[in-house]
C-alpha cells in the first residue's frame, strides 16, 4: 500500500495542469485547520473559499467503477466506508466554515472539471450550481456548491 499516492496522483496533476493554463493560481495539499477539525483538500483557493478534492474510484467508492475487493472483504469493507464517512465528514465542516466543496472522481473529464472549479472561482457560481445539479453517479461530480450561492 505504500505506493498508493495521497497526493499529486495523476488526475490531480491533470486538473492542476488545466487550472493554471485557465490562469488560475491556488495552493495544493494545504492543510486547513477549521474549527477544531482539520481538512487538507487537494486544490485550495483561499481567497474564494473553494476546496476541492479528486477522488480515487476505488479509495472512495464511485457509484460507477468503485468494486469491493473479493478477497479479504473483511478488511476492505470497513476501510472504504471509513474514507467515505470522512469524505462527508471533511465536506460537512468546509461547508460550515463557509467554503464551498467541490468533488470529482478521477475518470471525470479533466477540461469539464476545470471549467466547473473555474466558474466556481471566478463567482460564476449559478453555472457550477447547474453543471452539480445531475446525480453525482452518472457526472463523477461529488458534493455541491450550495454554500457559496
Amino acid at each position: 500500500m505504500r505506493a498508493n499516492r495521497r497526493a499529486d496522483t495523476g488526475p490531480e496533476r491533470a486538473l492542476r495542469s488545466e487550472l493554471h493554463r485557465l490562469g488560475l493560481r491556488f495552493r495544493k495539499d494545504l492543510r486547513l485547520k477549521l474549527g477544531g477539525s482539520s481538512v487538507r483538500p487537494d486544490i485550495v483557493f483561499t481567497r474564494a473559499k473553494v476546496a476541492v478534492f479528486v477522488d480515487g474510484c476505488f479509495w472512495h467508492r464511485c457509484p460507477e467503477h468503485g468494486q469491493m475487493p473479493r478477497s479479504n472483504r473483511g478488511y476492505w469493507e470497513p476501510k472504504l466506508a471509513r474514507n467515505v464517512e470522512r469524505d462527508r465528514t471533511n465536506d460537512a465542516v468546509l461547508q460550515e466554515s463557509g467554503w464551498a466543496v467541490l468533488r470529482f472522481y478521477e475518470h471525470f473529464e479533466v477540461g469539464e472539471a476545470a471549467r466547473i472549479v473555474h466558474d466556481t472561482v471566478k463567482g460564476s457560481v449559478r453555472d457550477a450550481a447547474d453543471a452539480l445539479s445531475s446525480p453525482p453517479d452518472r457526472r463523477g461530480i461529488q458534493g455541491e456548491v450550495d454554500s457559496v450561492l
